[in-house]
């Protein structure tokens, strides 16, 4: 069973940064879809960004120009670098992995998530 750990979330006034990071147990990412989504209190889990295998990107409305993921596959390891930070980013982050039997086939996997709060 594939295992993801997340780490770098916490506590950050508005205008400030953290870097998330989400590392797998086992080396899938080479052919896996990686995503960050978040979840705040009394609110559906969304969806912030994405990253495809060939490193295609996407990104949530809100988030563009703020936030940048990225994918280093050796280390099976996906980020979220997140700049300027506002009170509504404030949500447990989860990332994602999309694990690609064929081509139209994937299994999902979750990490537990890691809190963020943007607080002054």
């Amino acid at each position: 069973q594939v295992q993801l750990v997340e780490s770098g979330g916490g506590l950050v006034q508005p205008g400030g940064s953290l870097r998330l990071s989400c590392a797998a147990s086992d080396s899938i990412f080479s052919t896996s879809a990686l995503g960050w989504y978040r979840q705040a209190p009394g609110n559906q889990r969304e969806l912030v960004a994405r990253i495809t295998i060939g490193g295609t990107t996407n990104y949530a409305d809100s988030v563009k120009g703020r936030f940048t993921i990225s994918r280093d596959n050796a280390k099976n390891t996906v980020y979220l670098q997140m700049n300027s930070l506002k009170p509504e980013d404030t949500a447990v982050y989860h990332c994602n992995v999309k694990r690609y039997r064929t081509l139209i086939s994937y299994v999902d996997y979750w990490g537990q998530g890691t809190q963020v709060t943007v607080t002054s």
